[in-house]
């Protein structure tokens, strides 16, 4: 009995410690300023924000307590206007848009880095190839990308201003992500391409284009770029972090999860997650193409200073408004939330 009456003692006092440090831990975890979120992006379907697809379907924003609703605009420029607009609290898009926005007054923050090289492709169409010897034979022709303003018409520009062209001296056109710009190129309806896997991995297995440029891996950004070049990243606007600080925490807390989980990812793995039509049609194909963009993404999440000189550098070489604009790159990227969830994980 004495024994008994101990044991539920001791219960009882193990039971009132807990209860009391209970509230103690949960008060440590303030609560989302805003649980409910809308996020932009687009092309969703690409390996530029693959980021996005694994974060919401491995469960990692709910883990983090955040009800995200995922629009896809199909382009990343029309991503960018709808968090101007007020229709996105967030948005996973081009780091570029970072800077240039600032040159128009507007702070935007990017708070982690998704990819570290743009991963985009430029491809000419194969009865084209033998007259494109180097970016200026460009001129005069139709180029599609996933969206006139978004990171693959940059890189078209980028590209072509090396070779003294400027963006008006080719037609640019806008044709999606996915299986609308495979259609595009094999229908003739474009001469080159600027986009991103799976639908670059399609067009070359299907012998449709030629590769001219391709920034999936380091050394290739070395040679086009100049070394790292910050990609896809997760910004938001600067008044948005202020007043929201658990909620920006959250969300970078799931993306850089999701990164970890990333580096140690197979293909099948991957293919598995992402939703079937993203394979278009072709599961093989889709891992293929992974294994070719892999490198593209961060390890870390933290965009590096030599990395912002680098799209801040590119930008100037082929955009007027940029050439005379003052750009404080320390306000493009706010480092905090990334720095903290590293120390959590």
């Amino acid at each position: 009995m004495k024994l008994t009456t101990l044991a539920v003692a001791v219960a009882t006092a193990v039971a009132t410690v807990t209860g009391a440090i209970a509230p103690a831990a949960a008060q440590t975890a303030p609560a989302p300023e805003k649980p409910k979120l809308v996020l932009g992006v687009g092309g969703k379907n690409l390996f530029y924000y693959l980021p996005l697809t694994l974060a919401e379907r491995l469960g990692y924003f709910k883990e983090q307590g955040l009800d995200v609703t995922v629009t896809d605009f199909g382009g990343g420029a029309k991503s960018l206007q709808s968090l101007i607009g007020g229709s996105a609290d967030v948005v996973t898009g081009a780091y570029e848009h970072t800077i240039r926005m600032q040159a128009k007054g507007q702070e935007i923050r990017a708070v982690t880095e998704l990819g570290r090289f743009p991963g985009i492709v430029l491809a000419v169409r194969k009865d084209k190839a033998a007259q494109v010897k180097s970016f200026k034979d460009l001129k005069g022709m139709k180029v599609g990308v996933t969206a006139p303003g978004s990171s693959t018409n940059f890189f078209v520009n980028a590209l072509i201003a090396k070779d003294g062209l400027k963006p008006t001296d080719v037609s640019i056109i806008g044709i999606g992500a996915g299986m609308s710009a495979v259609a595009a190129m094999k229908k003739g309806e474009i001469e080159a391409i600027s986009n991103l896997d799976p639908v670059i991995t399609k067009l070359v297995q299907d012998g449709d284009v030629v590769v001219m440029a391709d920034s999936r891996t380091e050394a290739d950004n070395e040679r086009l770029l100049g070394g790292n070049n910050p990609a896809a990243v997760v910004y938001l606007k600067a008044d948005f972090i202020e007043k929201n600080p658990e909620t920006t925490q959250r969300i970078v807390n799931a993306f850089y999860k999701t990164l970890k989980w990333l580096q140690t990812a197979t293909p099948e793995q991957v293919a598995d997650v992402v939703p079937p039509e993203y394979h278009l049609g072709d599961r093989n194909l889709y891992m293929a193409a992974f294994v070719a963009s892999k490198p593209m993404y961060s390890a870390t999440g933290v965009i590096p200073e030599a990395g912002m000189k680098n799209a801040l550098d590119m930008l100037v070489r082929f955009d007027e408004e940029m050439k005379d604009a003052k750009i404080d790159l320390g306000r493009t990227f706010d480092g905090r939330f990334v720095k903290k969830a590293a120390g959590a994980n």
